[in-house]
């Protein structure tokens, strides 16, 4: 019989209630705080400027004004996301900044603790421990009250709906991906490894259109083709003056290369390479690796890619080394992805250190980027072992 503790350990409701506490106390800190500017002598903004622009834009749909023009006196930067995303945070919008922000925060991390808390792992342990291992990325991405945990979340979610064919279902959370963050995209390659591609391909087209089309629920079609023309010139003017933490900004700042078209390029081929090895499509191992694989490209190769990005890295990170048997060289990669990638953006390292080695350098991306060519490299000299607990998902 189970005790008392192994109970707990093994119940996600306990786990998810320690988790409910420690975001009410990080969305309080965040409320709490007075508040910052972003340059010496700039206006004053919110902790959780990112939610009010997220809150703001649901605002700015209804009264038909451009979502993608500044609105300094409201908030920092600009909103980047699609009209649709818009009426998404309708229901956070509509209460209190407190109570939304609450909501919203508790949305990212309950959608991705429980998309891993899915996966099959081969011992509860393993579970606790890749938890664990994502913890310290996925508070820096509430704190910042960013989406990056419920777009990780959701491409977890889909794989496990794929496994248990529900093409459906998967199709939608991938497109809803699509509406926050462009580079969900990437997850559609999911879709090779199972039957009924034609149907997944239908699937997409449907909810796209559905969801392209929701805004027009509150405003006219003439506006909306204008709102989404004004996203896609936002974007495109975005990707020419930033590189972030990525493969492009690691080139840049150690070897001064400036080349992000052949940079993608060359991601684009070597992430597709691994599927020469189609006879293996069936192998749970390869696909949970390949989903690894994505939630690592679209962070590293992202020309936006930012430290509260890096949770849906850490997320792939965590899948790769916690469902395969303890290697010497992953337990290393693991160790410096540690040290490097999560606790360099914390107070355990000083700010000067922070700022004239670990960012300067890109150091946050280079252990991501070093255990992607790893797990590559291991897709493309797969060979089947039994070292996962392949139990079918179905029963999850």
């Amino acid at each position: 019989m189970l005790t008392e503790k192994s109970k707990l350990l093994n119940s996600p409701l306990f786990f998810s209630g320690i988790l409910f506490l420690i975001v009410l106390l990080i969305t309080l800190q965040s409320f709490m705080l007075p508040p910052k500017t972003f340059y010496t002598g700039g206006s004053e903004y919110t902790h959780y400027n990112n939610y009010i622009i997220f809150k703001q834009s649901w605002f700015h749909l209804m009264e038909n004004k451009d979502l993608y023009q500044p609105y300094w006196k409201e908030y920092w930067d600009l909103y980047k996301y699609s009209p649709t995303f818009a009426v998404f945070m309708a229901p956070f919008a509509i209460l209190p900044n407190a109570a939304g922000l609450l909501c919203w925060n508790l949305l990212n991390v309950l959608v991705l603790f429980f998309a891993l808390w899915k996966l099959p792992w081969s011992a509860n342990k393993k579970r606790l421990f890749a938890l664990g291992f994502v913890l310290i990325e996925l508070f820096s991405s509430v704190h910042n009250a960013q989406s990056n945990a419920l777009i990780a979340g959701l491409i977890i979610f889909a794989f496990l709906l794929l496994e248990k064919k529900q093409l459906a279902l998967a199709s939608l959370l991938i497109v809803l991906t699509v509406f926050i963050k462009l580079f969900g995209l990437v997850a559609f390659v999911l879709f090779i490894f199972y039957p009924g591609k034609l149907k997944a391909i239908f699937y997409t087209i449907g909810w796209t259109l559905l969801l392209a089309a929701l805004p027009l629920l509150f405003i006219s079609s003439g506006q909306l083709i204008l709102l989404y023309q004004n996203w896609f010139h936002l974007l495109q003017n975005d990707h020419s003056i930033y590189v972030g933490l990525s493969v492009t900004g690691w080139l840049q700042s150690w070897f001064g290369m400036e080349a992000k078209l052949p940079v993608l390029i060359a991601g684009i081929v070597l992430f597709l390479l691994p599927l020469i090895k189609y006879k293996y499509f069936s192998e749970f191992k390869f696909r949970i690796f390949f989903l690894s694989s994505i939630l690592l490209w679209i962070v590293i190769f992202n020309h936006k890619a930012e430290s509260p990005t890096f949770v849906i890295a850490v997320s792939g990170i965590a899948i790769w080394f916690f469902m395969q048997k303890t290697k010497t060289e992953n337990t290393i990669l693991l160790l410096v992805v540690l040290l490097f990638t999560i606790l360099s953006s914390t107070d355990l390292f000083p700010a000067n250190l922070r700022k004239e080695f670990i960012e300067a350098y890109v150091l946050k991306a280079v252990p991501c980027i070093l255990i992607w060519l790893k797990i590559t490299m291991d897709l493309l000299l797969y060979k089947p072992e039994k070292m996962l607990n392949e139990r079918n998902v179905n029963t999850l």
